[in-house]
């Protein structure tokens, strides 16, 4: 088992301390999810683990032999290649093995027999064997999977790096890392430019892969479903949970509730102890406060006191204050019918319908690509459809949150943004709604320009709330928000009264937000009454129930053959040697057609048994199968080799059963 080690780790940037005196372990069997609020250091540690940053004191240790792959948040990437020789070349050392046999190859084709060509077949042969051992055989299709699920296609694999978006190549860079077979994987913000569908691919990788991996991510989601303990960092210190993001959820919130219990347990233990020693020193008792005074001392140079009380992380607190939503109980909000779009030659929906009652949270997801932006503009009548009409309820007030910051003017001041929303309000009433963001002291007066992703999400926010709006109409919400603001903002959407429609492919969110989804994707559109994760288990249950059915069919297929095969035998039997016949008559003039089959397992199996064997065989072939998929198995040699003996055995043994099967049923 590898091992990740921080010793007594110090790294400060300016004015800013990042890790304090910090110890951790890492092992390459854990799966961590690393938390924290923006620029606490995640990202500091990560290079410190793979060498980029060195620490200011202490040690940073990697056992010998593993391999540390590092996924950063913009990585790098070769731009003089393709998309396909660009990722290919994570098998470098399997491509110089390759290489390698091609000349010993061509040497031995040159060279005539005896023993120099004796020992470069020889040569050959080990050279295989470590190109085998390698996964020399298997690379492309593993390079195939892996592009595919995350979401390139075939015609993609021929496009130059410098073609690609700035998403397409952090999917590359992340495509070339899952390749590269490392023990340790240090992903930071592996989920962006990932749509749902490679999000849970990604996922089930995670799931299955051979050693560990620390994990920085906004998707709370993917914490919870792959992440078997979280580390926070904040204050420049890590505190580990055991258990996903969720049960971290719950463990940090008892966590600080209980320290800030022991403060003011413990401050109010020592203003008694004090108070007593001042009341009583100098009199009859002023041993005892002597030796009260030494044992408190004692105590709190030993460290047994909280001595400061645990921060409260900076949280934006506030409510969405709508208009009365009582005006609309029991009425339709907006209702649209036969839609229908295209760009250019790509059909993005048709024939949707959806009616959206008052009240109700619709979660509107899907791949990249299928049309949601797009279906939002044409709900709110920014976009024309092909076809189709959308009615909104005439008392309806809509308060639009698009994914981009087009309606924030670079060259204005917040105060001064604020303001276009609200004129009448105060620059000091500004102000003190702004801190309500975090945004303090002087903050309000920076220009918008100057502001981050995420700051700018909260300022649009801060208008979005003061339009007071009875619907809200929102694109991607979470983008650019921490975990942090992501679950005050969720809290917030949580009391708002009104009506919600929101695009998102953040499916933590959903799962809190939505209580009904419409789905869209290439294939088509589906309405689903219930969250993400009720969604998920409706799709899994219903791929369960598709693959039965088809089992249960191919059951009857091979049933009713055998019923056929009975009653053509039979009939043969009763008709003698009636012309049309088959085998069975005809072997009754002349003693036989064929040549005696020789006895095997298969022959002396009843046809029902033959049956049940075939079927279970064809299910063993499909799990063997399924191994290939997994990572772990390129890494041992031994274990592909017997797995790929094991699959070529019952492929045979399912022929050989198949072909006495279908013999009897001709019979």
């Amino acid at each position: 088992m590898g091992l990740i080690r921080l010793q007594n780790v110090n790294k400060q940037f300016g004015e800013r301390l990042l890790l304090d005196d910090v110890t951790l372990e890492l092992n390459s069997s854990q799966r961590v999810g690393l938390v924290g609020p923006n620029g606490a250091g995640k990202t500091t540690l990560f290079k410190l683990i793979a060498g980029i940053t060195q620490p200011d004191s202490g040690a940073v240790t990697v056992s010998r032999g593993m391999k540390v792959g590092y996924l950063p948040q913009d990585p790098e990437v070769g731009l003089d290649r393709t998309l396909h020789d660009e990722v290919l070349s994570a098998f470098a050392d399997i491509l110089a093995i390759e290489e390698r046999m091609h000349e010993i190859s061509d040497r031995i084709s040159h060279t005539p027999p005896g023993a120099a060509q004796d020992d470069l077949m020889r040569e050959y042969d080990r050279t295989n064997a470590r190109f085998v051992a390698a996964g020399g055989y298997s690379f492309e299709q593993r390079l195939g999977e892996i592009l595919g699920g995350l979401g390139f296609t075939e015609s993609d694999y021929s496009l130059p790096m410098t073609a690609l978006s700035g998403g397409q190549k952090c999917r590359a860079a992340l495509a070339k890392l899952l390749l590269d077979d490392s023990e340790f994987l240090l992903l930071d913000e592996p989920t962006n430019h990932l749509d749902i569908d490679a999000v849970r691919w990604l996922e089930r990788f995670l799931v299955n892969h051979h050693g560990g991996a620390v994990i920085i991510s906004h998707d709370r989601y993917l914490l919870d479903r792959v992440a078997d303990c979280i580390i926070e960092l904040d204050q420049a210190r890590f505190f580990s949970f055991p258990g996903n993001y969720s049960n971290y959820i719950k463990t940090r919130d008892v966590r600080r509730l209980t320290q800030v219990r022991e403060f003011e347990k413990d401050q109010e233990f020592i203003a008694k102890e004090r108070e007593f020693i001042a009341r009583h020193m100098g009199s009859q008792r002023t041993a005892e406060a002597k030796g009260r005074l030494t044992r408190l001392e004692r105590r709190i140079a030993d460290g047994e006191f909280v001595l400061e009380k645990p921060a409260e992380r900076g949280k934006v607190r506030f409510t969405f204050d709508g208009a009365d939503p009582g005006l609309l109980a029991g009425r339709d909000i907006v209702e649209a019918s036969g839609l229908a779009k295209k760009y250019d030659s790509k059909q993005l929906f048709t024939e949707l319908t959806l009616r959206v009652a008052a009240g109700q949270r619709l979660g509107i997801t899907g791949p990249n690509g299928t049309g949601k932006t797009t279906l939002l503009r044409i709900l709110l009548d920014r976009v024309k459809p092909d076809a189709g009409e959308v009615r909104w309820n005439p008392k309806a007030s809509i308060g639009y949150f698009a994914q981009d910051a087009a309606d924030l003017h670079p060259e204005m001041t917040i105060v001064q943004e604020i303001q276009t929303v609200r004129p009448e309000m105060l620059e000091s009433h500004v102000r003190t709604f702004a801190a309500l963001f975090l945004f303090k002291h002087d903050d309000p007066f920076k220009r918008i320009a100057s502001l981050s992703g995420g700051e700018q999400s909260r300022v649009r926010l801060m208008k979005l709330i003061l339009r007071a709006p009875n619907v809200l109409v929102m694109d991607e919400p979470t983008n650019h928000l921490d975990i942090p603001s992501r679950e005050v903002l969720e809290d917030a959407l949580s009391d708002f009264p009104g009506t919600l429609i929101a695009v998102s492919h953040d499916r933590y969110f959903l799962d809190r937000m939505c209580n009904r989804l419409l789905v869209v994707r290439p294939e088509g559109w589906t309405v689903h009454q219930g969250n993400y994760s009720s969604y998920i288990e409706k799709l899994e249950a219903d791929r369960a129930a598709d693959e039965a059915r088809r089992a249960a069919e191919a059951r009857a297929g091979k049933e009713g053959a055998s019923r056929s095969g009975g009653e053509s035998s039979a009939s043969a039997q009763r008709g003698g040697d009636t012309a049309g016949n088959s085998r069975g008559a005809k072997a009754g003039r002349s003693g036989s057609s064929k040549a005696p089959r020789p006895k095997t397992k298969y022959t002396r199996m009843s046809l029902e048994e033959l049956e049940a064997f075939i079927a279970t065989t064809e299910a063993g072939i499909h799990t063997l199968t399924e191994r290939f998929g997994d990572p772990r198995i390129y890494q041992d040699a031994a274990a592909l080799a017997k797995l790929q003996a094991e699959l070529d055995g019952a492929k045979s043994a399912l022929t050989a059963a198949e072909e006495e099967w279908l013999f009897r049923a001709e019979s």
